[in-house]
């Protein structure tokens, strides 16, 4: 019992020993937006004397800070959308269909995850201003959800294939078509999954800045990344002021996971216990 109670007890200890090193951090970075430079110059250690709550009200009262939020939500969820939407039939098709070329296809796609996305930046950029699409919201999402394809068809076909055959089988005896069976049946199984790549999706879209800041160079339509970079070189000397709007920035994102990560752990679980 004594074994077991200091096995428990450290891995407690353990747990909150790591936790401190993320707690900290963002609680020093939040209370740093209210100092000002001075402060943070001359005691960065300590409290704001007095609290600058107007670092972070002035950003709320921007404009320009809630249309890259909207710009970024934007880009993110239709980016989400069709990826999932894509991957989601091509995955039935590879896990359901048995075809000449299958798993040369399905390899050929999983090569994708070999590059990265900064390799095809000068070709995607000649790409993307032949079609006119520079300074436009697809020339974003269109490649993201292309660079997303890959991981998002891994899943699903290896979650879509731990479906039993007999029960598509069964579902086609009484009338119902491959894809009323893929629809009505297999989508509806495949919630943790497709929860699982829709969270990555959408948080690999939202924290992307090399994308969004070679094609989007208007102001129009800037996501919070770019904007993060442009507010930077704007306010270089008001590090407060900069570390207070980086903090607003990472809010959405932290609120989305906080919501979102019991769908994410649960989808992996799932998967892993089906596979």
């Amino acid at each position: 019992m004594r074994a077991a109670a200091v096995r428990g007890l450290s891995r407690h200890a353990l747990v909150w020993v790591l936790g401190s090193f993320v707690v900290v951090p963002l609680l020093y970075a939040v209370v740093s937006g209210f100092k000002t430079t001075g402060d943070l110059t001359t005691d960065p250690a300590g409290l704001p004397h007095p609290w600058k709550v107007s670092n972070y009200t002035g950003i709320l009262s921007s404009d320009t800070f809630w249309r890259q939020i909207g710009n970024s939500v934007l880009i993110a969820v239709a980016t989400t959308l069709i990826t999932v939407a894509a991957a989601a039939l091509a995955a039935f098709a590879f896990a359901r269909y048995a075809f000449r070329g299958r798993e040369f296809f399905f390899t050929l796609f999983a090569a994708g995850l070999m590059f990265p996305p900064a390799v095809a930046v000068l070709p995607l950029f000649v790409l993307l201003r032949s079609f006119g699409l520079l300074d436009n919201p697809l020339g974003v999402i269109l490649p993201q959800a292309a660079f997303a394809l890959p991981m998002t068809l891994i899943i699903l076909r290896s979650f879509f294939r731990t479906i039993p055959a007999e029960l598509e089988e069964a579902a086609v005896m009484d009338g119902c078509t491959r894809f009323g069976f893929f629809w009505r049946i297999l989508l509806p199984m495949a919630r943790p999954a497709l929860g699982t790549v829709s969270v990555l999706a959408i948080v690999t879209s939202w924290n992307n800045f090399l994308l969004p800041l070679l094609v989007l160079g208007g102001q129009k339509w800037q996501t919070i990344p770019v904007g993060i970079q442009q507010f930077q070189g704007q306010y270089a000397t008001n590090y407060a002021l900069v570390i207070a709007y980086i903090v607003l920035a990472m809010i959405p994102a932290i609120a989305f996971y906080s919501v979102a990560e019991r769908q994410l752990i649960g989808g992996l679980t799932a998967g892993a216990t089906k596979g």
